[in-house]
């Protein structure tokens, strides 16, 4: 298995680290939100989920933006404004529950997230080539669900600042400060990356002429899972907290314990890939997760429920690297930016409408609703991946047919 990792280029290795540090963040910051702005700043639940809505729309507006930016003066640039951006949302969460700037933090975060989407998976591909973008995609996905991880643990350290005679409030403040410079710090490690050749194709670039066909089908099947996972997945800490009456302190760690896994899953990725193909080992691994994302809110303890979810993440996010490596693969090398901001933003766009859903379902305590809802969703999805896919031939898969004939 680890065979596949040998001869990713240097500068493509270089990417996959700078990204730890701000992966780190997202880890603790997307995991706790959902509980730090209700049950830490006292913002009503409805409030929440109009911030997290807010964060989705306003990167679905600028991911296209963002794509023809990175294509036209550089990924590398663009991925660096992202982050610096991103970096600086974080501290201005932590130190406000003014409504109108906590949805400005909500604006701008939309709008780091749609620069760093739209830069990284194109600059990916350009640096790692065919034959090693799918496993680069997959370490990258390891190093990135390891360090999300490790950020959900950062948030259990409350109770260090608290023993010192800091408020809960005063705590969850002084660690989303540290986990902001953090992240700043990553933009050190991308300048390590040298020129990168990148094609001036202006915003014409965003009519896909040589990749709209496969891009459209890609994003049919995507847009319907990504309404289903934002039913619940960005307020799994919030649903935890009112099904088991579970704190932050708990349920966090026990995301971040997933999102481990997760980094774990990832490196099986390019062996699955190479036995089944990319798509069967999509589809494979999507349709198993969903026996165990029913199987969360059936479950009577918080244990269980942990459990159960956690395998659902495994086996559903092993599929990320893949279906990245697939799109980036089968797109235009020049249209690589625009094609990713486009995928980018209608993955967020039903993900955003659909959280504020399921935010409200969670409010009128219908508990398993957005699970059910979601299973139908996924199902939906893959049973069109694999309708629209199950032909396709990756350039790297016909490049190793050529050489064995």
């Amino acid at each position: 298995m680890l065979e596949d990792y040998r001869g990713i280029p240097k500068q493509a290795r270089f990417l996959v680290y700078a990204g730890i540090l701000p992966a780190l963040a997202s880890g603790m910051l997307y995991n706790d939100l959902s509980f730090f702005l209700t049950d830490v700043q006292g913002i009503p639940g409805t409030y929440m989920g109009w911030i997290l809505t807010v964060m989705g729309l306003s990167m679905v507006l600028t991911s296209i933006p963002m794509g023809i930016a990175a294509d036209y003066f550089g990924r590398k640039r663009i991925w660096i404004i992202g982050n610096v951006v991103a970096s600086v949302v974080i501290a201005l969460f932590a130190f406000t529950t003014n409504l109108v700037f906590l949805f400005s933090a909500a604006v701008l975060e939309g709008v780091s997230d749609a620069a760093f989407s739209a830069s990284s998976s194109a600059l990916m591909a350009d640096l790692a080539g065919d034959e090693k973008r799918t496993s680069t995609f997959s370490l990258s996905g390891f190093v990135g669900s390891i360090a999300s991880g490790v950020g959900s643990f950062i948030i259990p350290f409350v109770v260090v600042f608290e023993a010192f005679g800091l408020s809960s409030k005063e705590a969850h403040v002084m660690i989303y400060v540290v986990v902001a410079a953090l992240s700043l710090i990553s933009t050190v490690f991308v300048l390590k990356i040298g020129k990168v050749k990148h094609h001036k194709s202006g915003v014409k670039v965003f009519l896909l002429k040589k990749s709209k066909g496969v891009l459209a089908k890609y994003i049919v099947a995507n847009s319907i899972l990504a309404a289903g996972a934002g039913l619940f997945v960005p307020i799994m800490s919030h649903w935890f907290y009112l099904k088991y009456g579970i704190p932050d302190s708990i349920s966090v760690p026990i995301l971040g314990i997933s999102s481990i896994l997760i980094g774990v899953s990832s490196l099986a990725a390019p062996m699955l890939a190479r036995r089944l193909g990319i798509v069967k080992a999509i589809v494979a691994t999507q349709g198993l997760s969903m026996f165990f994302m029913i199987a969360t809110p059936l479950s009577p303890q918080f244990s269980t429920a942990s459990i159960a979810y956690t395998f659902r993440s495994f086996l559903m996010n092993m599929a990320g690297p893949l279906q990245s490596s697939m799109i980036m693969g089968l797109v235009s090398p020049d249209e690589r930016g625009a094609a990713a901001g486009i995928s980018s933003a209608l993955w967020r766009l039903p993900n955003s409408f659909s959280v504020s859903i399921g935010t409200w379902l969670l409010n009128e305590n219908l508990l398993s609703a957005p699970f059910y809802i979601a299973a139908t969703l996924y199902s939906i999805s893959i049973a069109l991946f694999y309708s629209f896919f199950r032909r396709i031939r990756m350039p790297e898969e016909m490049s190793r047919i050529e050489n064995d004939a």
